[in-house]
């Protein structure tokens, strides 16, 4: 029997994290074989240059697909998800995957999606079934409808993939991959690199032995309008804590324009003596920086789901992640200055948090990879109700 041909589409550098465990997993499986498709932002410098630390890691890449329109707002959303489709077709006819995998929520997913289904190549999706807010919302459900094979991260996504009239064979609860990551680094919790030297960066400098709070802001879709509000709101907090901080630059959202302009403008005309700015890290030294870290601050998943794991108290601002299941290390708060600096405050002072297996217990990668490799395949489905 030759081996199954799984085509995985990385668009983003979040996407990366939660995919890189069962990568490699898929890359090892003697009866797999690995399409790795680069597309959207993670080919972009702008926003961290993702493809880097993938070839870094050792991963052959099939194809590259540049599909991001300039601009930073929804119609430049959408027409770069329009723009996927087309490319992907065009990829994926001529790879000629027994599967396609799509990663998750960000509005270009659904490009992959469209691509495959429309071609009847059976499409897999990982981590349906959860509730946000934003666009994310739409493309996560729109995804799972999509899909013939659903790898969710939690029992609650279970439960909402089955109500969304899915079969129940077709539902697996793996865990999240980046949680097989966050499990290595709870494991091996030393603070091994120096941030600035390993990844420039640019602002104050932070000694490597400080107490540090990190900051990840990124655009609400459906509030992009408020974009460079908002993150000021949460730079003047910062600045006026005076606690070293890193802050990392948003992902490529309608509203990231906005972010991106805030923390410009807040640098030239502020130059915060304790913030330094990065726009990416590589997933393992980005848990590492969390993990040794007072808090986390702003309204990125991450929080929600390593930071859980990890025990790392999170201040989470604002609707992004609204819906989501939680741990005992969130505490939630709108976009005021008040708010947002009482929370970092009381987080600052949190007792040890309690490890959280919410979103998986660290064995996602191998189970994603052994399924792929046993269930059957079919680009048929009818809803079950």
């Amino acid at each position: 029997m030759s081996n199954r041909k799984v085509c995985v589409v990385v668009t983003a550098r979040p996407s990366y994290s939660r995919i890189k465990t069962a990568l490699q997993a898929i890359k090892e499986h003697p009866h797999l074989e690995l399409q790795l498709v680069i597309a959207g932002s993670a080919l972009l410098g702008r926003y961290g240059n993702a493809v880097d630390y993938i070839e870094q890691d050792g991963f052959e890449i099939a194809e590259k697909v540049f599909m991001v329109l300039e601009g930073e707002n929804k119609t430049a959303m959408a027409k770069t998800t329009g723009l996927g489709v087309m490319e992907l077709a065009t990829v994926f006819y001529k790879l000629q995957p027994d599967m396609v995998v799509t990663i998750a929520d960000r509005f270009e997913t659904i490009a992959t999606s469209i691509a495959a289904a429309y071609q009847n190549i059976p499409l897999v999706h990982i981590q349906g079934g959860e509730v946000t807010g934003n666009i994310d919302e739409k493309v996560r459900h729109a995804n799972t409808k999509l899909a013939d094979i659903h790898l969710v991260a939690s029992e609650s996504a279970k439960t909402r993939v089955l109500k969304l009239g899915e079969e129940e064979h077709t539902v697996h609860n793996t865990g999240c991959p980046s949680i097989d990551i966050a499990k290595s680094v709870k494991e091996n919790p030393g603070f091994t690199f120096d941030p600035s030297q390993k990844y420039g960066g640019v602002g104050a400098a932070i000694p490597k032995d400080a107490d540090y709070l990190v900051v990840m802001q990124h655009p609400v879709t459906t509030e992009y309008g408020a974009a460079k509000k908002d993150v000021l709101t949460t730079l003047e907090v910062i600045h006026e804590l005076g606690i070293p901080t890193y802050w990392f630059w948003p992902n490529v959202d309608a509203g990231s324009d906005g972010t991106s302009n805030g923390i410009r403008s807040f640098r030239e005309s502020v130059n915060p003596k304790n913030i330094r700015f990065f726009k990416n890290m590589e997933p393992n030294d980005f848990l590492e920086l969390l993990v040794n870290s007072k808090c986390l601050i702003g309204n990125s998943s991450v929080g929600i789901r390593e930071c859980a794991y990890l025990g790392v108290p999170v201040v989470n601002i604002g609707t992004r992640q609204h819906g989501r299941d939680r741990g005992a290390n969130v505490i939630d708060v709108d976009y005021t200055k008040e708010a947002i600096g009482e929370a970092i405050k009381k987080q600052l002072t949190a007792t040890k948090i309690p490890s959280s297996p919410i979103y998986g217990n660290g064995e996602a990668g191998e189970k994603i990879a052994d399924i792929l490799a046993t269930c059957p395949l079919s680009y048929h489905k009818t809803i079950t109700y």
